[in-house]
Parts: structure tokens; sequence; C-alpha cells
């Protein structure tokens, strides 16, 4: 056989071989791509921001939609009684993880739907209490994640909003009767009202049309100022808040920082970003096989008070520098 031939087959083998181990690489690769199923009570558009920074806490794992990780998205854009069913899609798209968010409704929905999924959520209202997980520092099952102290910061709103509003004799107070934190904050608030001998008035609003028929009959109120209760529907209609309260010259506060950004007077709260970013890591954590029930529940470390000096201004509303200073943004 004349050498150069002998090369040629000998090079043709190496090539045909190399050939061979990059598709078996490229197999494997492909068989190692995971599948996330994304679980929300909001809607793409105004929960974008936080879906990004899921994203950023699985990239931080290693996991990257597109590359090695596919993201089965079902959106329940504020109608909650689709979330069982929602639910059940990804369940039975055998997904290898389910992030629930936008609110315990969602959390609760993918925890109906399997006992061996494991989902990582976030978390508004006691998971303990709400049957979700069996302790925080071990919650066994199948959930663990992050929580927003939902609840727990509804005090701290009322007096950040007093302070602003020292005149106010009525407390009105927005709540989402669908919501399962709904009569443990207007518990938490009565309690609070009770102390500095104030007014609350309560309005109930589920659905678009009854948030502008609540904001119409708050309107009404002599020297009141308002609180929003935080909700994965309120999120959702954040500039439909904002608007309404600016048409009434409302002083209100809000849950997060997205408000302010939409025309809210004042928000408090933990760092949402923060919050979705954590429960993106603890989702990378659980596709690499940590047990959910091992992951202890997180409580937020990051918490910021957002000031949009615009609208008081709009709605002639002086904000002492003693409150600025205090702010951890203020929106001009």
């Amino acid at each position: 056989m004349k050498r150069r031939k002998f090369l040629t087959l000998v090079g043709g083998t190496t090539v045909a071989t190399w050939l061979l181990r990059c598709n078996e690489k490229v197999a494997a690769q492909q068989g190692t791509t995971r599948v996330l199923g994304y679980l929300s009570g909001g809607a793409p558009i105004p929960f974008a921001p936080f879906l990004a920074a899921c994203k950023e806490g699985l990239r931080e794992v290693g996991y990257v939609e597109g590359q090695n990780l596919t993201i089965e998205y079902r959106w329940a854009e504020g109608r909650s009684e689709q979330l069982p069913q929602l639910a059940s899609e990804l369940v039975g798209r055998k997904v290898d993880v389910i992030i629930a968010s936008g609110g315990d409704l969602a959390a609760r929905a993918a925890k109906a739907a399997t006992t061996t999924i494991p989902i990582a959520c976030t978390i508004g209202d006691d998971p303990v209490a709400a049957g979700l997980v069996a302790s925080l520092s071990r919650p066994g099952g199948n959930l663990t994640g992050v929580s927003f102290l939902f609840v727990e910061l509804h005090p701290k709103r009322l007096e950040l909003i007093t302070e602003l509003v020292p005149q106010a004799r009525i407390i009105a107070l927005l709540v989402n009767p669908k919501s399962p934190q709904t009569e443990r904050v207007i518990k938490a608030m009565q309690e609070a009202l009770f102390a500095r001998h104030l007014q609350l008035h309560i309005e109930r609003a589920g659905v678009e049309t009854e948030i502008d028929a609540g904001f119409a009959s708050i309107g009404q109120l002599k020297d009141a100022a308002l609180v929003v209760q935080a909700d994965p529907l309120y999120v959702a209609r954040r500039e439909q808040l904002a608007a309404l309260a600016a048409r009434h010259a409302l002083p209100a506060i809000y849950e997060g920082r997205q408000f302010a950004v939409a025309g809210g007077l004042v928000s408090y709260g933990a760092s949402v970003t923060s919050v979705y970013h954590q429960v993106g890591v603890y989702a990378g954590r659980m596709l690499k096989g940590e047990k959910p029930g091992d992951l202890p529940v997180q409580q937020p470390t990051k918490f910021e008070l957002v000031v949009n000096v615009k609208v008081a201004k709009a709605i002639g509303l002086n904000i002492p520098q003693s409150f600025l200073a205090r702010a951890d943004e203020v929106i001009e």
C-alpha cells in the first residue's frame, strides 16, 4: 500500500472517530438537559423582572435556559382558580423541578399536584401554619422556598404611612378576598390600629372592576390613607392602583419597589428581586439533586423603603427630610 493512501485511510478513520465522539458528546449534553416548570399566579410582562432574577439564580448554580435547561411556563395572570390545572399540566409534563411564584396559592396548587417533584416557591404566609412545610429549618416533604413576610410587614407599612400622613384618622385597607393571607392581614392591622386609636376601613377587591369600585369608595373618606395588601393581583395591576390613588389624591403605601416605580407614593418590603434570585438558586440546587426537605425556608435579609417625591408633590403631600434620609431610593 502506498504511504499516501495509508495516511488517508488512517486520517479518515481518525476523522470519523472524532466525529463520532463529538456526536456522542452532543447527545450526552442533550441527555443532561433538565426541564423546569415555572408556575406563577401573575402575568409575564409585570413579573418579567422577577423571572429575570430567578434565572440569574439558576445561572449561578450552572443552569441556563436554552443550553442545559428547558423551562415550561404556566401563567395564571391573576386568575387563581386556574392554578390547580396549570400545576397538573406541569406534573403531566414530567418536569424535574417546579418553581411556584406569585403568591401562596401557586405554592399550594403545586404541592397539591405532586408529592414527589421538588418545589421551590415564594412564600407570603406562614408556611408552617399553611401546612406547606413541617418546620422552617427542616421543611420535610417536597417543598421549600423563601418567605416575603407579607403579613408580618403590614404593621410596619401602617407605621410608615401614618408618619407621612399624621392627620389621617381613617386607614383604608385594600385586600384580595381570594388570598389565603387576607384574614391574617386584617387581624394584624386591627391590632396595630387599636393602639393608635385609628379607624379601619376595609375594601375587598379580587378582580379589576372591584379595584375601581374600591378606590371610588375609599376616595369618599375624609382624612384617610391607604395600605394595600401584598398580593400578586395587585402587583399585576400596580399601574392601575397607582393611577387611581393619584386620581383621588390618596396617600398610599405598597409592598415593593415596583409600585413606587409605577407611580405609587411609597413602598416598603423585602427586596423582590433578592427573594426571586434565592428561589432560583434553590431550584438549581434541587436540579443537582439536593432534597427540598433538607433546605430550610429562608427569610429575606434585604428590605427597601422607596419614596416617589413626584407623586407626593402631585397630591400635595410634603415629605419630611428625615423620612427621605431613611429611604433606600427616592424617585424624583
